[in-house]
């Protein structure tokens, strides 16, 4: 497998990713699915749902070998929480 190379920034990515999440794929996931995490492919608009990023982007890539996946926890404002430590 070679290297994979992003086309789209950071903002195209994430703007066109939460577009095509909120658009059509959040009412056919979400109920059910809370917590775990949707690889979207932001070209084709193809997703796949996984309870990690890779077990998602992996099923994403298997389908869609040149996908540019952007990814969401479902019912989450981001994928990761982060905490600091006391």
């Amino acid at each position: 497998m070679g290297l994979r190379q992003r086309r789209y920034s950071k903002e195209e990515m994430a703007q066109r990713g939460q577009e095509l999440y909120e658009v059509g794929i959040r009412q056919q996931i979400e109920v059910g699915n809370e917590g775990k995490i949707v690889a979207i492919d932001i070209e084709t608009g193809e997703y796949e749902v996984g309870d990690s990023v890779m077990a998602a982007t992996d099923r994403l890539f298997e389908r869609q070998p040149d996908a540019q996946p952007w990814t969401l926890r479902i019912g989450h404002s981001a994928v990761y929480h982060l905490v600091r430590g006391v």
